[in-house]
């Protein structure tokens, strides 16, 4: 049984997303303020957290960057807020997806088994080795990046981003088809420039000049593609 913390300081909102996720049959636990979620991630770490960005005490995004300085465990940010830049904020920091509130809970339920099972495919992905091209490789068993010999730190949706493509080389992909194959959510639910920002960034990390990328091209009008 997978194990989901859902952090968020309305009751009636923990209530009703708790409901949702125990009848997916996941064990379920649950704090109303940044302090006690740090607390329960120390004293039993879940499989994948729900965070609410606006928490009394420590805020969302602190929670999450004390998270992603450890582990890669899997977080949902929620936010009442729609502005891109809050939700960017949230990607910036390592965040594995997001929704605006108000939600549906059924939606949310169905990110957090999204996430789940990407997560847990991931031992099956390591059996395929290493993913090799030139100076750059790709270590699902490790979730590991060197360029040139160099470890280069993603969060862990950066690296499925990346990984996805480099074993797909010369592939074109679209937004979209990366939202349901990286994200395993329907297009209709997120905003295709949370792709746009994971690439951004991921340039920013592996390729000499950003704005003229070597590995990971731009089809205009299309989407993605990696280059061997």
């Amino acid at each position: 049984m997978t194990k989901v913390l859902v952090v968020d300081d309305e009751p009636t909102v923990r209530e009703v997303v708790v409901g949702y996720l125990r009848r997916d049959g996941h064990e379920v636990a649950e704090a109303g303020d940044g302090t006690t979620a740090l607390e329960l991630l120390e004293a039993d770490p879940p499989d994948l957290v729900v965070l609410d960005m606006m928490l009394p005490g420590v805020h969302g995004l602190d929670v999450l960057r004390r998270v992603r300085a450890t582990s890669d465990i899997p977080v949902i940010m929620l936010t009442a807020r729609a502005e891109e830049s809050d939700r960017v904020a949230g990607l910036e920091l390592g965040a594995d997806d997001y929704v605006v509130k108000p939600f549906s809970p059924r939606e949310l339920a169905a990110r957090v088994n999204g996430v789940l099972r990407r997560t847990n495919g991931r031992q099956a992905a390591a059996a395929l080795g290493p993913i090799v091209h030139g100076p750059l490789t790709v270590e699902p068993l490790s979730r590991q990046v060197t360029l040139d010999g160099r470890v280069i730190e993603m969060t862990p949706k950066e690296f499925d981003v990346l990984a996805f493509l480099a074993a797909s080389p010369r592939q074109v992909f679209s937004r979209a088809q990366l939202l349901e194959s990286v994200w395993q959510s329907s297009p209709e639910w997120q905003d295709p420039a949370t792709v746009t920002v994971h690439m951004r960034r991921i340039r920013n990390k592996i390729e000499d000049d950003p704005e003229h990328p070597r590995w990971i091209t731009t089809v205009w009008g299309v989407g993605y593609r990696f280059e061997p």
